[in-house]
């Protein structure tokens, strides 16, 4: 049934992607789409507006227009298949796509390893590193000290090795260009099944970096995670900028 009622409008030269409004929205009628936040159906939103605080660029607005009633039924259909999608302890794909590049392995240091602060000295422990390719069932997630952290911030970080890989399981990934729906739901299976010990987030202080830090803590809420969960906010020029507790 089409009617005249309030439903989100999305300005799209105004949003970064930055994916806050999306776990913001409790019907899910948001999703990122080609790195720009989209309506998936009228039914799904209700017109309430509960997104719009959580929008750092001003890019959403409820305005009244002629669409699709909102439908209660096809929303509980819509989440359902949502969590169905979650990816549950036990059930998680060991390789995809059956390539052998992307096979688990912890990487072992030895005497013989170079000290932190040698040329080519490495603290990365496990492969892969991929938040899109790793399994919730990894052992090396298990009650590890976990850091999830943008891709960009290695490049921009000078001692990241040393002062945040080492003795840390690492997740990469970036919230603006991958799937930020996939990353809540792989998160929550990872934060369910692991249980680590504590959560660091990297990410920069461009504002689409800001969907980590976000998605990080609703998937932790969903997974019943108490632990302490910290985000460092880096700059450009390779400093921290900012510290933040969750």
């Amino acid at each position: 049934m089409i009617l005249k009622r309030p439903i989100i409008h999305i300005d799209k030269d105004k949003c970064t992607g930055c994916g806050l409004c999306v776990p913001s929205c409790a019907e899910g009628a948001i999703a990122i789409v080609d790195g720009k936040a989209k309506l998936v159906k009228e039914v799904y939103c209700d017109g309430l507006g509960a997104c719009l605080g959580d929008c750092p660029e001003g890019a959403l607005e409820v305005i009244e227009r002629e669409a699709e009633a909102f439908d209660e039924n096809e929303v509980e259909k819509h989440l359902a298949k949502m969590q169905s999608e979650s990816p549950p302890c036990g059930d998680s794909e060991k390789n995809p796509a059956g390539c052998p590049g992307i096979s688990e392995r912890v990487i072992l240091k030895t005497d013989s390893s170079p000290a932190i602060g040698e040329q080519g000295a490495s603290q990365l422990g496990h492969w892969p590193v991929q938040l899109m390719l790793v399994s919730p069932e990894a052992p090396f997630l298990w009650s590890a000290d976990l850091l999830i952290c943008a891709d960009c911030v290695p490049f921009a970080l000078p001692n990241f090795h040393s002062r945040y890989l080492k003795d840390k399981a690492v997740l990469v990934g970036c919230p603006k260009l991958d799937d930020i729906s996939y990353y809540r739901a792989k998160l929550e299976a990872i934060f369910r099944c692991a249980k680590p010990a504590s959560i660091t987030v990297l990410r920069m202080t461009v504002p689409c970096c800001g969907g980590l830090t976000h998605i990080v803590i609703e998937a932790a809420k969903a997974a019943g995670y108490e632990g302490p969960i910290e985000t460092h906010i880096i700059g450009i020029e390779g400093d921290v900028f900012k510290k933040e507790s969750a």
